[in-house]
């Protein structure tokens, strides 16, 4: 890593939560995933299984925000 690339994050560690929150989200929006890279058959397997569980009926989605502002709210 580079001393700018570690500079940048040190500044960024010492924003308020929220901004973190913010600059992380768009930090991850912007990679992308790259299909070529197989993944396990245990991961596969796993996607199958919560795929199966959801068009069964097992399970429901919860929206992310739903989930975030949650989890927010439980740790103050």
């Amino acid at each position: 890593m580079t001393p700018k690339i570690q500079d940048f994050a040190n500044e960024a560690l010492r924003l308020p939560r929220e901004a973190r929150a913010f600059l992380a989200e768009k930090l991850l929006e912007s990679l992308d995933l790259d299909e070529s890279v197989p993944l396990s058959p245990e991961w596969q397997e796993e996607i199958c299984r919560r795929c199966r569980e959801l068009d069964e009926g097992k399970v429901t989605l919860i929206p992310a925000e739903e989930v975030l502002r949650e989890a927010g709210e439980r740790l103050g």
